[in-house]
């Protein structure tokens, strides 16, 4: 098990390029199944989560060629369906949460699709329902083998109908969408998700030869067509990852610009963050964050305490509100931190209690930060990374405490951020990687 070292304290200066998006990474990965055709995907960013799923999808059949840093061809020409049945697959695909995204695809080009109950983060429940339930009115019939914990979904021919999603899931969203695609006649996904990284989804296939219309809004219509040909795509900059930054340049009072950030598709993040009191201006598709010495956490229009909560999109990001929480403890100010969609994210707040900061948890959904505008800096401890967020949140905290910090289990950062440390060390932060 890896470990960072960080001596904290030290103002950074430079620029940081985000890299491509994980989440939209996990989706559009997946499409090349529905086609036999070549498909080219740039901007893949070099994680692991994604580099678990590009390894999967070879061991299923899939040719992929590198053709630089960042981006592969993908040709799904010679799918092995006997390969999902195996234990191999088995344990390949359970260790992955992003895996159950070939379901969708694999249902609608072979008729059936196979996966094992997926790992990933242990953030709270996160219910397969949605995907399922999605299937099966395309037509599908849906298996769970409970001793096996293994799903599986056939289909002779799925047929288009309409789908009220029970909840606004991405994944969902984005699975039954990809078995939608080839179905007979047309398919409405109302509640649908409309994220960024699912609009992007939905201009991939569309280029792909899809007929998908209402792309950005909660209803997706899809008039099916019999097959999909090969096509470009270019992954979004990481969202998360420049809102990360953002709050890595105001906890260290410094001064950094953010590449080519594709602020058009930031929505609400840039304004949340200036709500939390931190400056932030946008240059061309840049974003400059100017050293500051304190920043002031707003309030209500009455002077009530802020409350920021995370939503369905076009509402906040949960993947930042960490980032949020982490920030608001050298802030001026407090602000009560509701996290609604996952209810063990916040458990990490007891390290940053053993740093200095003071933050009331509320129950597992909410907590009240209470800044300290740089008066008492957060001091160095030893910790461990829960999960991906709070992992990089906890970076954060160290990157702005004083004297020396330790955080074990780095893997879960690596599942998420692409060369972190090397990255900051470039612009002066000062991280050992260890073990």
């Amino acid at each position: 098990m890896s470990s960072f070292e960080i001596y904290g304290g030290k103002k950074l200066k430079g620029e940081l390029i985000p890299q491509g998006a994980k989440n939209e990474a996990l989706q559009v990965l997946c499409a090349p199944l529905l086609t036999a055709e070549k498909v080219t995907i740039s901007n893949i960013p070099d994680i692991v989560d994604v580099n678990k799923l590009i390894e999967l999808l070879q061991t299923m059949g899939v040719k992929i060629e590198k053709v630089e840093k960042g981006t592969f061809i993908f040709q799904a020409k010679d799918i092995d369906m006997t390969y999902l049945e195996t234990e191999d697959f088995k344990k390949r695909a359970g260790a992955l949460r992003g895996s159950i995204m070939i379901v969708g695809p694999l249902l609608a080009r072979f008729g059936r699709g196979y996966i094992p109950k997926p790992g990933g983060d242990k953030i709270g429940r996160r219910r397969l329902d949605t995907h399922f339930e999605g299937f099966q009115m395309l037509g599908a019939t849906f298996n769970y083998d409970a001793g096996e914990h293994f799903y599986s979904i056939e289909a002779k021919k799925l047929k288009g109908t309409y789908i009220h999603l029970d909840e606004a899931s991405v994944t969902g969203t984005a699975n039954i969408l990809m078995a939608a695609v080839m179905a007979e006649g047309t398919t409405t996904i109302y509640n649908a998700a409309c994220e960024p990284y699912l609009q992007q989804l939905c201009k991939m296939l569309n280029s792909m030869g899809a007929k998908i219309s209402g792309i950005s809004s909660n209803m997706l219509v899809i008039e099916g067509v019999k097959e999909l040909k090969g096509c470009f795509h270019r992954i979004l900059p990481d969202m998360i990852e420049i809102g990360s930054f953002i709050g890595l340049a105001a906890m260290t009072g410094s001064e950094v610009t953010i590449k080519d950030v594709s602020w058009d598709n930031l929505g609400i993040i840039p304004n949340v963050f200036r709500r939390l009191g931190i400056k932030l201006e946008r240059r061309g598709d840049d974003i400059y964050i100017p050293a500051q010495e304190s920043y002031e956490i707003d309030t209500f229009i009455d002077g009530s305490i802020l409350t920021i909560a995370d939503a369905p999109w076009p509402g906040f990001t949960p993947d930042l509100l960490s980032i949020v929480l982490v920030v608001a403890t050298q802030a001026k100010g407090s602000v009560l931190i509701h996290q609604k969609m996952f209810e063990s994210r916040l458990f990490f707040v007891d390290k940053l209690i053993d740093m200095g900061a003071q933050i009331i948890l509320c129950d597992p959904h909410r907590a009240t930060v209470i800044g300290m505008n740089k008066q008492h800096t957060l001091k160095g401890i030893q910790m461990t990374s829960p999960d991906i967020r709070a992992g990089v949140s906890l970076l954060i905290a160290a990157l702005s405490a004083k004297g020396k910090s330790v955080i074990h289990n780095i893997e879960q950062i690596d599942r998420g951020y692409q060369d972190i440390e090397r990255r900051l060390n470039n612009i002066g932060a000062d991280i050992r990687r260890i073990g």
